[in-house]
């Protein structure tokens, strides 16, 4: 599609409840202000930039849009050293050798090498893909942008801000839908001041005690209440003050989803220190940070708030 304006798309959702309820539906748990910025970003259609810990959910947000939105979710994982081809588009290479070869062989006479440059020689990576998505659209993430470099985070702001691309041998590429566009970073650095402008923000944070506690339920059903519960108090304490100095990072929503499966098919019924010990390591992925997790700091994290040690 090019060459003209890009359609506007009326907002899917009535309400920030409406964006709860369906979230909700597609097993994601979003508190108000997350809700907030997934409904603006969908009515204003604009990039929605989510930064935070790995683990608390950025990515899943992504998933369940997807799933809430009925739409083809496509996704940009991003490394140090990702290159625009990867991202956007490469020829077909092969296929046009073949069709200039063919053309030698017949003697045709006509422009070959501008035959060769149509989109049927197109190898479309994730962005294009959902530039060009049909109707309903498709929800793009872009994950974990900060592992890329500057000069890609400027080769995306023409995507991010007009939701279209530059081909040289085609033209500006258009998108067909607006695409659904989430973006996340862990902040291992600091991401250029004219990709935040194209977005809208928002900083997603561990969660609370009881949307934890409906996410480790919803995705272990086969967890008790009463385990469920532990889980999500032991891991909030975990985060708080003052056992959180003494990790070089507390788990995340990933993490405590985890932990409970891993606790189910141990067939826990009830956390003591001895079994908390014995699988920190699917608590924290660093050596120092399991062993952080000593005995007596589990014994002091599973007594009732009130008694634990200062």
């Amino acid at each position: 599609m090019t060459d003209h304006d890009t359609p506007q798309a009326a907002s899917p959702f009535s309400s920030i409840d409406a964006v709860v309820q369906a979230l909700q539906g597609a097993g994601y748990y979003a508190d108000r202000r997350l809700a907030t910025a997934v409904f603006l970003a969908l009515k204003l259609q604009r990039p929605l930039l989510l930064e935070g810990e790995p683990g608390v959910g950025k990515t899943e947000l992504a998933k369940a849009l997807s799933t809430a939105l009925n739409r083809e979710l496509l996704r940009l994982q991003c490394y140090d050293g990702l290159e625009q081809r990867e991202a956007l588009y490469e020829w077909n290479y092969a296929a046009q050798m073949l069709h200039m070869r063919a053309a030698e062989a017949q003697g045709i006479s006509t422009d070959v090498e501008s035959e060769v440059y149509q989109p049927r020689y197109l190898i479309r990576r994730p962005l294009l893909q959902a530039l060009q998505a049909p109707a309903p659209g498709a929800v793009l993430l872009i994950d974990e942008v900060d592992r890329a470099d500057e000069p890609f985070e400027a080769f995306l702001l023409e995507y991010l801000g007009e939701y279209q691309v530059s081909i040289p041998e085609l033209g500006t590429i258009r998108a067909l839908v607006p695409p659904v566009t989430i973006l996340t970073s862990n902040r291992t650095r600091e991401l250029n001041d004219a990709v935040k402008r194209r977005c809208l923000y928002h900083w997603l944070d561990y969660p609370e005690r009881e949307r934890e506690l409906a996410i480790v339920r919803a995705q272990v059903p086969q967890a008790s209440a009463a385990l469920s519960e532990q889980i999500a108090n032991f891991v909030g304490r975990l985060r708080s003050t003052p056992f959180a100095s003494a990790f070089q990072r507390g788990p995340g929503i990933a993490e405590s989803v985890e932990w409970a499966k891993a606790l189910v098919a141990l067939d826990t019924i009830e956390l003591d220190p001895e079994i908390v010990v014995d699988t920190a390591g699917i608590l924290f992925k660093q050596r120092d940070d399991v062993a952080a997790l000593t005995h007596a700091m589990a014994t002091d994290l599973l007594r009732p708030e009130e008694e634990a040690a200062p």
